[in-house]
């Protein structure tokens, strides 16, 4: 089944606290939401299938398997689930998107790549991975390069993480703008907020994206139930359907 995309532009990513939670988003945002399910959540990788099976049969596959907060240690987790769960959506860092492929066996499955920003708009940080994150001196590339190689490994878009909602907004700008070019997934991600997603989405939109996946998490998660809030998932549909 393949990401459902409202008017074939925008898809969300929001977290599921529970399977119920995960259906009632699914059903707020009327198919058009990829589920978040987090592997740094689970103690091993066989009770992390073992319950993404339900949460794949309770989305209709639209389930997507989740790092944890963006943690390049979950790398390898993330690869070895997708040899048995086939969700419609991996988070996945730069350097293990090949590997993803390779496990999920198909290329109908979504992997996303993800990458930071640098601090130069139009060079984007792809050092994202367990051991490269901390090397001293980061690998910036051209985002136009980048997404070759990205296309190379078998990968579909650009997680652009951390974003800090719009404190890197030329970089924002410029990393859409070559999506665009590419006519390539953008997926941005980190400090969106009911407050600055229209903004952002229009940015991305306006810079000719073709698709976009925007990942909505802490900021519209209940603090007393540790879910989604639905009403949330809804206005965040309205914003979508007031900017597409």
């Amino acid at each position: 089944m393949a990401i459902n995309y409202y008017k074939g532009r925008v898809c969300l990513n929001v977290l599921g606290g529970s399977l119920r939670n995960a259906r009632e988003i699914y059903d707020a945002a009327e198919g058009h939401v990829e589920v978040g399910v987090l592997t740094a959540d689970y103690p091993d990788v066989v009770t992390c299938v073992d319950d993404m099976s339900k949460y794949m049969e309770a989305l209709d596959g639209n389930l997507s398997v989740g790092l944890g907060g963006g943690n390049p240690k979950q790398c390898y987790m993330v690869a070895e689930v997708a040899k048995s769960i086939k969700a419609n959506h991996f988070n996945q860092v730069f350097c293990e998107v090949s590997a993803t492929r390779a496990n999920v066996g198909n290329d109908d499955c979504h992997i996303n790549a993800m990458v930071a920003p640098s601090g130069h708009p139009g060079l984007i940080r792809i050092s994202t991975g367990p051991i490269s994150k901390d090397c001293p001196e980061p690998a910036l590339v051209p985002a136009d390069t980048a997404i070759a190689m990205v296309k190379e490994m078998g990968g579909n878009s650009l997680k652009f993480f951390p974003m800090g909602g719009l404190k890197c907004r030329d970089e924002l700008r410029a990393v859409a703008e070559c999506c665009a070019r590419n006519e390539f997934i953008l997926e941005p991600t980190g400090g969106i907020s009911l407050d600055n997603f229209e903004e952002i989405l229009t940015l991305i939109l306006d810079a000719g994206v073709p698709k976009v996946i925007p990942h909505i998490y802490s900021s519209i998660i209940d603090k007393v139930t540790g879910s989604t809030a639905v009403a949330d998932v809804v206005r965040l549909m309205d914003i979508v359907k007031r900017c597409v």
